[in-house]
């Protein structure tokens, strides 16, 4: 076993790049074995110099604008391997290199709640997934279509690849927490690249409005399963549901919620506020079994993120960022309006006092800086700073990110 000084933390190159899918595996106690189709068909987001696990990405600020993201994925250390400060190693060069590139922020789903905050990143959306009981939902059984001249169609692949671009970036505009999806996201999501040999082609159902715009899509798959009298006990399983306006998510949820011998659905992954239970008449039908942490943010660049988002109410607020690694931390002044925003370093007495960590957390509107006082997390340097946070960084609906990377 190798000491810790001895291992070398460094960007992979091309050739090594086969190696290091099979470690990642390894890492995340998957079949360590990858075919040949699997690795070419990966090797298409390899960017020599940057591979520690990291990804180009954008990501939805509060308002709508989009800002450069550093995507950190695939990070692990092999269990013979612990305790060696190569995952600090890791981080460490990884987001110096981002900030260098000009990211804004850093971004990861963590598989394990304690890891991340030492390195500034805080959990900033939540995910939930709902289990809805569709005989006790209450839906008409005899359900033929969407109300106001709207349909359902169900398409192929092609379709899905022709038409989900360009309403995923409708809906990434318009919902902070949403990071892009590219041309490789499509392809693999419907089947134009098979980088799973287990990977089953879903039913792919698109709303169409009355005009015959598309404004919504969903993928799910449905399983067989059928009771001893012959009954059918079949659960729809949504991969993904997409829709722009709340008539859209209506309709294709009540569309999956009435498909003939289906008897339970799986929502997949949603925000913590989706609709979904209330386009039931019996919102009780619809139980939440998951509800977790999802979407992690580390804030790389105080100033533009805060004048990245946009802000509902009017005022200014001095705050003192505690840093990490030396990248990021200081005293800032926020002054914020529907208009625009201003972030600027600044001596004045600070008014709250806050990490890294609970900063990215409250950046997109979730998070509440009250709560965040309560349990210790933030500090008031000016009593009734808390409340002038919320007050300015709490969105009305909350952020949303749909997608693992």
């Amino acid at each position: 076993m190798s000491r810790a000084d001895d291992i070398d933390v460094r960007p992979i190159t091309e050739s090594e790049f086969a190696d290091w899918l099979r470690a990642v595996n390894t890492g995340f106690l998957r079949v360590p074995v990858l075919s040949e189709e699997e690795i070419e068909g990966r090797r298409g987001k390899f960017v020599e110099g940057r591979y520690l696990g990291a990804f180009d990405q954008e990501l939805t600020a509060v308002g709508g604008a989009s800002v450069p993201a550093d995507a950190i994925s695939g990070v692990t250390v092999t269990a013979t391997h612990r305790r060696r400060g190569l995952l600090s190693r890791m981080m460490a060069r990884d987001l110096a290199a981002a900030k260098d590139r000009g990211d804004v922020v850093a971004t990861l789903i963590a598989a394990e709640y304690p890891i991340y905050g030492r390195y500034g990143f805080g959990p900033a959306t939540w995910m939930a997934e709902w289990t809805v009981d569709v005989p006790r939902a209450g839906l008409d059984a005899r359900w033929a279509g969407p109300a106001g001249g709207g349909r359902i169609d169900l398409v192929e692949g092609e379709d899905v690849r022709k038409h989900g671009p360009e309403l995923h970036e409708r809906l990434r505009r318009g919902r902070p927490g949403v990071i892009d999806r590219d041309e490789t996201w499509w392809k693999v999501n419907t089947g134009a690249l098979r980088l799973d040999p287990s990977w089953k082609v879903p039913f792919f159902a698109v709303y169409r409005s009355a005009s015959g715009e598309v404004e919504g899509m969903a993928a799910y798959d449905v399983d067989d399963n059928w009771g001893d009298a012959k009954q059918p006990l079949n659960t729809a399983s949504v991969r993904w549901l997409l829709g722009v306006t709340p008539a859209a998510e209506r309709a294709l949820w009540e569309y999956v919620c009435s498909i003939d011998w289906v008897v339970k659905v799986k929502s997949g992954w949603r925000a913590p506020d989706d609709l979904l239970p209330h386009f039931l008449p019996d919102p009780r039908a619809a139980r939440i079994t998951s509800l977790a942490d999802w979407l992690w943010v580390r804030i790389l660049d105080v100033e533009r993120a805060l004048e990245a988002r946009t802000y509902e109410g009017r005022g200014a607020l001095v705050l003192e960022v505690a840093g990490v690694d030396g990248l990021t931390g200081g005293r800032y002044r926020l002054e914020a309006s529907p208009e625009g925003a201003s972030c600027t370093p600044t001596t004045q007495s600070a008014e709250l006092e806050l990490g890294l960590g609970e900063l990215g957390a409250l950046w997109l509107g979730d998070e509440s800086a009250v709560r965040l006082a309560e349990l210790g997390r933030v500090r008031e340097e000016r009593a009734g700073a808390a409340r002038k946070a919320d007050a300015l960084l709490r969105t009305s609906r909350r952020p949303w990110c749909p997608d693992m990377f």
